[in-house]
């Protein structure tokens, strides 16, 4: 108990010491070991080196993953030293859910078809991603946060007690100067015609202190200065290992970059695979005809849309409107003519819509004002 007491009391006499000397600094009434400019280079290296290496390791986390929630039950599960579950991605969810979707509308269908064949391409892009992630976290995430989670902690350490010893050292020099002064006060010659002879006595046993007091000043500086400087080499050799992170970020860099490049070209590779399929099926061949007036169709769509009524046997200027049969109907999407025999279209406008004998089915006859000509059906929502 009396061990831990006086340890106690030492501990807060040496606090107490220190807070002394750091306020008396701050007042400008007590001096400051400067260290040298390399050593503060190498100090203002390090401190840049943690705070961008943790702004990249941040923002390279949230582009990994942009959930926070799911970021943040990733490190509670790390945290708990606990193999995190395996999630999947954006993608694979949505291949999934189009493959399902396939299986409602029909396999055998133009758009079961195609949902089928874009559902395992996304599929694919997903398990590529998933690949890309757990890549980009083995080889570029974990180096920066061991760095951050062990060489800099090691590193902070080191500077926080180099900088009690700093100042101990300080504080060592202010009592060496405080006894000096009092010791050249008390050696001061008496003055003979006012000071009593029992006065030169404690002149001298005060001299006797005070030399005492310096000794034992000088010997404290000397320790001090001592355990100074060899904190400050440990520190210092800690600092310029910086160099040696920067090489191993650089090559870390390297490789999330390689697989950032690879991820992209399989991603490319797969969306080149599934337009060759989608193109080898044409909108207007009879395994992928479109019968939905709802959707629309590319400008290659009505392509395959032909009239049995040539444009050369129907001449659309001597096209009449019969007397009943004319409807209604709401334009749904822009069309651009394709010949002077076409009616060119915008979006929610009405026109006068009818047929003609010997038309194909796909066409009707639109009106608007003095402008007539053929307009496909699927580009229009008949009304009653």
């Amino acid at each position: 108990m009396d061990f831990n007491v006086k340890k106690l009391a030492s501990g807060a006499g040496v606090f107490f010491t220190r807070a002394v000397q750091f306020t008396e600094e701050k007042f400008g009434q007590a001096e400051k070991t400067e260290l040298d400019a390399h050593f503060e280079n190498l100090l203002s290296r390090a401190d840049c080196t943690k705070l961008w290496t943790e702004k990249i390791y941040r923002q390279t986390e949230a582009l990994l993953q942009p959930n926070p929630s799911a970021r943040i039950e990733e490190f509670l599960y790390e945290k708990l030293d606990r193999k995190v579950p395996s999630r999947i991605t954006n993608g694979e969810l949505l291949g999934q859910y189009m493959q399902d979707a396939a299986k409602e509308f029909g396999p055998g269908t133009p758009y079961g078809s195609t949902l089928i064949e874009v559902g395992e391409c996304e599929r694919r892009l997903g398990a590529a991603e998933r690949e890309f992630l757990q890549t980009s976290a083995i080889s570029f995430l974990t180096p920066l946060r061991n760095f951050l989670e062990g060489d800099w902690r090691t590193i902070s350490k080191e500077r926080r007690l180099l900088e009690n010893l700093r100042l101990d050292l300080d504080a060592c020099k202010t009592r060496l100067k405080k006894a000096k002064v009092a010791e050249a006060k008390a050696g001061m010659a008496p003055d003979f015609q006012e000071t009593r002879p029992r006065n030169y006595v404690l002149s001298a046993s005060a001299s006797a202190l005070w030399s005492e007091e310096v000794d034992k000043a000088e010997h404290e500086l000397r320790v001090a200065q001592t355990e100074f400087d060899r904190q400050a080499e440990v520190t210092r050799l800690l600092l310029e290992g910086i160099s040696s992170t920067h090489v191993n970020h650089l090559r870390c860099l390297h490789e999330f970059v390689e697989a950032q490049a690879a991820y992209h070209k399989q991603c490319h590779f797969h969306m080149q695979e599934l337009q060759k399929e989608l193109g080898s099926c044409e909108y207007g061949s009879s395994s992928c005809v479109y019968t939905d007036p709802h959707i629309p169709t590319t400008g290659s769509a009505t392509e395959g849309l032909s009239s049995p009524v040539e444009t050369d046997t129907l001449k659309i200027e001597e096209v009449q409107a019969p007397a009943t049969g004319t409807r209604k109907a709401k334009v749904l999407y822009d069309y651009d003519a394709a010949d002077s025999s076409e009616l060119s279209l915008l979006a929610d406008e009405l026109i006068t819509v009818y047929t003609v004998p010997g038309m194909d089915s796909d066409w009707l006859i639109g009106e608007r004002g003095n402008q007539k000509g053929k307009v496909p059906v699927t580009y229009l929502e008949l009304l009653s």
